[in-house]
């Protein structure tokens, strides 16, 4: 059986992505900080659940050596926190966007690539956003730490062009998860603004095309794929009922 490794688990698109992926026939490792809700993920899928903090390097190390072999990694773990513009940033949430989106992501796969490779058919997936590919007011943390989380997936595609595995680099618009509650300290009257007046993604859109991805044949690699809701044109742009 192939062995799917997905950050960032224990929840939304992780979790949705363990649950598909198990149902196409892998073994799926989840790692996340939230260990209740990732045994409860595991639980359903028949996986295995180990803590995983993506910005400490001494939880990747640890996660990764418990892993023999592995055919998929997810890198889903990630997000944003506040809102505000460039002269009011606040540095400490500079510092955490870009730890778990770019560095989280830079550890996690040089820790595994040597086993993708070795698999013979190894897959990357790195979760990144629309915003890896566009900017909006107030949005500078994240849209540049999403910026160079794509930029460092996409780097490894031409790197490894000779080697036996493929990068998919999934980009969504808007997904309805606790990703804005996240971002938003919490405040769920606030984040349900986001999604207001349209039909947003859900967490199983994302994972149904993740799952569609890896399971292409081996001399298909869908290098980007970009998702969003109908009536969403860009990360700035939506029409609302």
């Amino acid at each position: 059986m192939h062995t799917a490794v997905i950050t960032g688990a224990s929840a939304g698109i992780g979790a949705a992505t363990a649950r598909h992926l198990a149902e196409a026939g892998f073994h799926v490792v989840l790692g996340a900080r939230r260990m209740d809700r990732l045994a409860a993920v595991a639980g359903e899928t028949g996986g295995t659940a180990l803590e995983l903090d993506v910005t400490d390097p001494g939880s990747v190390a640890a996660f990764c050596e418990q892993i023999p072999d592995c055919h998929v990694l997810v890198n889903n773990a990630g997000g944003a926190l506040g809102l505000e513009p460039v002269v009011d940033a606040d540095e400490d949430h500079w510092r955490w966007m870009w730890e778990a989106n770019v560095l989280g992501t830079l550890r996690m796969t040089k820790a595994l690539l040597p086993k993708l490779i070795a698999s013979g058919n190894g897959h990357v997936v790195t979760v990144t956003s629309v915003a890896a590919a566009e900017t909006y007011d107030n949005g500078s943390g994240y849209t540049a730490a999403k910026h160079a989380q794509g930029a460092l997936h996409r780097t490894l595609r031409g790197e490894h062009l000779a080697d036996p595995v493929r990068f998919t680099e999934i980009m969504p618009g808007m997904v309805e998860t606790d990703f804005s509650v996240t971002r938003f300290d919490g405040d769920a009257e606030r984040a349900a603004k986001v999604y207001a007046g349209l039909t947003p993604l859900t967490a199983d859109d994302v994972a149904d095309v993740i799952t569609f991805a890896v399971t292409r044949p081996a001399h298909v690699n869908l290098d980007t794929i970009v998702l969003k809701p109908r009536a969403q044109y860009s990360a700035s742009r939506a029409h609302r009922e």
